[in-house]
């Protein structure tokens, strides 16, 4: 009984820390979204004639490797970003690597 109580507290726990990194995650990713380059990504993603990147993610018609990638390099009138995403105070106070902070722009989008 004592077993089945301590796994059982162990997957609630291991659960709930999951959700609050989710939750965590999920809150940086908004926040690079609205403050990159001081006025946020939809300041032209939002806007029916550009890249719809929800929509795009959702779709599956851009993985994650090619949205780091644009965020790296640019892409037409998309300047590179990167520097920009590493700029965020979220970012920083989170102390996130660019992969990381890559991760939770896109799982934001994904669930935008």
């Amino acid at each position: 009984m004592k077993k089945s109580l301590a796994t059982f507290a162990g997957i609630a726990l291991i659960t709930l820390s999951g959700q609050a990194f989710s939750s965590e995650a999920n809150e940086i990713g908004k926040k690079i979204y609205e403050r990159a380059f001081g006025r946020g990504c939809g300041t032209c993603h939002d806007i029916a004639s550009n890249p719809q990147l929800p929509a795009l993610i959702k779709a599956g018609t851009l993985d994650r490797a090619k949205f780091e990638q644009v965020l790296r390099e640019g892409k037409g009138g998309m300047p590179k970003a990167l520097d920009e995403i590493m700029k965020n105070a979220a970012v920083k106070k989170a102390g996130l690597t660019e992969e990381l902070a890559v991760d939770d722009l896109y799982e934001y989008l994904k669930n935008k």
